[in-house]
């Protein structure tokens, strides 16, 4: 249901904007969402965004107190050409905020990114929300590749010795190739990252072996683990867990070393390779006759 807003000044000149009414949905911390917006062209100037630039939707994150968490939100084009006085209900995509939290949505509209219309004497609204974690609950699942029995069997004595057990049905789903052995903190860790707003999440990777075998699987050193936290992360991610929201567009790469591994997404600040989510892996499991998997 939409919700009316305040009376609020509207300014006299080319970019001027009356708000009438908002139906934002429930957020969840990473997540895009749909919201819904009425609004009228109370300037002389028509909104013409058509060509994906000109004059678009946006919004700023600020927090409880007003400082801008993230000023430059997603950009919505306007579904026509709204010219001088008319009204318009529009649809907006909006990326919530990291972590869960209590924040203000302020809605604005730019003007081909030369300008905030708030930056010229426009109000730009506010809507208190509260952004809830990304997962709705604590379910991890986890997804092994095919392997010897013997493998496989490893990795799923590792995966019963969790912190947090793992399910058939998660909110969120792991791949390992068989023979890793994620450590103890493991699941806990990814849904971790998982519920403060990151739809995909990698780790780092220890290769138990030989110094010989090590060197054959070098390609595995960016991996390797001593690293923390790192959003945005550009390598692939090995041994990745996805949100359902992501699982179906996620752009699957070959194996490095026989692991599995995504390529990051285009959205930013969704993904996360976190060097403290440690899996183990036994050369044995990445080695075959002696050749390097990938």
């Amino acid at each position: 249901m939409a919700t009316g807003f305040p009376d609020h000044a509207v300014p006299v000149g080319p970019l001027a904007v009356r708000w009438l009414s908002h139906a934002i949905p429930p957020q969840r911390a990473g997540a895009v969402s749909t919201g819904r917006l009425e609004l009228e062209n109370a300037g002389v100037v028509a909104w013409d965004s058509r060509a994906g630039y000109g004059i678009c939707l946006g919004y700023h994150w600020l927090d409880p107190r007003g400082n801008p968490i993230v000023w430059d939100g997603l950009l919505s084009a306007f579904p026509r050409v709204i010219g001088p006085g008319e009204r318009v209900d529009a649809t907006m995509a909006i990326a919530a905020p990291l972590p869960p939290g209590r924040y203000r949505l302020a809605l604005d509209l730019v003007d081909g990114g030369r300008c905030w219309f708030s930056e010229v004497g426009n109000t730009s609204p506010e809507v208190e929300l509260e952004v809830s974690p990304r997962l709705a609950g604590r379910r991890l699942e986890v997804q092994i590749t095919e392997g010897p029995e013997e493998l496989v069997r490893s990795t799923r004595e590792a995966l019963a010795r969790q912190d947090e057990e793992v399910h058939p049905d998660g909110e969120a789903t792991a791949f390992l190739a068989a023979g890793c052995r994620p450590h103890q903190d493991w699941s806990r860790r990814v849904l971790d990252a998982h519920e403060e707003g990151y739809g995909v999440v990698g780790g780092a990777v220890e290769i138990e072996g030989s110094r010989r075998d090590r060197r054959r699987l070098r390609s595995l050193g960016p991996w390797a683990p001593g690293f923390g936290r790192v959003p945005d992360w550009s390598r692939d991610l090995l041994c990745p867990s996805l949100t359902k929201d992501v699982l179906q567009q996620a752009r699957w790469l070959e194996p490095v070393a026989g692991l599995p591994a995504v390529q990051p997404p285009d959205s930013p600040h969704t993904w996360i390779c976190d060097g403290r989510i440690l899996v183990a892996a036994p050369a044995r499991a990445l080695l075959r006759d002696g050749r390097q998997y990938g």
